[in-house]
């Protein structure tokens, strides 16, 4: 049940970070890097609740 938390809680920074790259008052390319980047980051960090690393 902790692992459904965790990964839940997760997502939801996710989703908050890249809320909040959109409000800021970047260039659209540099936005959309650092939305990749947040994106890969969340991904390793799930895979890591997963126990696949």
């Amino acid at each position: 049940m902790s692992v459904l938390v965790s990964i839940l809680i997760t997502f939801l920074v996710i989703v908050l970070v890249l809320y909040l790259v959109n409000r800021l008052p970047l260039d659209a390319r540099i936005r959309q890097i650092v939305q990749v980047i947040v994106v890969i980051i969340g991904i390793i960090s799930l895979l890591r609740y997963l126990a696949v690393f």
